[in-house]
């Protein structure tokens, strides 16, 4: 009788071992960024990313059947923390561009938007486009989609880089530069909650660069890929999507 309850014990201690590492469950590290809200910024009560693509991410995570870490990082070092293997998705304001997708896979358009521009608010001019910032001295975070036109242009006396859209919009607001670029829904939350009171919004001018933001995976992970995909599909029909925008001041 000893013998045989020892062999069932044994046995049963071998189906938990076989099971066990089937049942845990996977988790990915998600690059993102420490600024940039609404859609990423440091919750300094919990000292984690909170934000739009944080919440996006969390839920395609449970949807999907994988947990997140989401790993803070500057913007411009996103995509050589993925392709190196650093972090396994990134979910951060980035937009969808051709250049990016010969290096990472995007996932499907999440939400669209262009380039906003901050001024003094001393500064009453209605500025339309591109063109009427003509010898400003203007900001522009590094990694954006907007730091290449804005070099080529040859219409600014200085196109200074910035590794934040905080560090830019400090500048900005003492005077340092005269105009900012960047992500128009970072730039109107910002001034929405009078971070920099010595700033507007430009709200006559006419974005050229509008594009889409999306969750980016390895090249050739199409197994994530196909995941995440399937996941965003639900949320959008499911109204989850939506949800989360209008969580955080962003028309659907």
């Amino acid at each position: 009788m000893k013998l045989a309850a020892l062999a069932a014990s044994l046995l049963a201690t071998l189906a938990l071992s076989m099971t066990a590492p089937a049942s845990a469950q996977t988790v990915l590290k998600v690059g993102s960024t420490p600024t940039g809200s609404p859609f990423t910024f440091l919750d300094t009560k919990t000292n984690s990313i909170d934000g739009v693509m944080a919440d996006i991410v969390k839920a395609v995570g449970k949807e999907a059947g994988f947990g997140v870490q989401i790993e803070p990082m500057q913007f411009s070092t996103l995509i050589s923390s993925l392709t190196t293997k650093r972090i396994d998705l990134i979910s951060a304001a980035m937009f969808i561009t051709p250049v990016r997708q010969e290096v990472v896979d995007f996932s499907q358009p999440i939400y669209s938007y262009g380039e906003g521009v901050v001024v003094p608010v001393a500064d009453k001019t209605g500025y339309v486009a591109m063109a009427d910032l003509k010898g400003k001295r203007v900001g522009v975070q590094v990694g954006t989609a907007f730091v290449d036109p804005l070099q080529k242009s040859g219409l600014f006396t200085e196109v200074k880089l910035y590794d934040t859209t905080a560090d830019l919009m400090r500048d900005a607001n003492a005077g340092r530069i005269d105009a900012g670029f960047l992500d128009s829904p970072i730039a109107a939350f910002a001034i929405s909650r009078g971070l920099f009171p010595n700033l507007r919004m430009a709200t006559t001018f006419k974005p050229t660069m509008v594009n889409s933001i999306g969750i980016a995976t390895r090249k050739g992970d199409t197994e994530t890929m196909g995941k995440v995909n399937a996941a965003l599909t639900k949320l959008k029909a499911d109204g989850t999507i939506d949800g989360i925008l209008k969580k955080w001041g962003l028309a659907s």
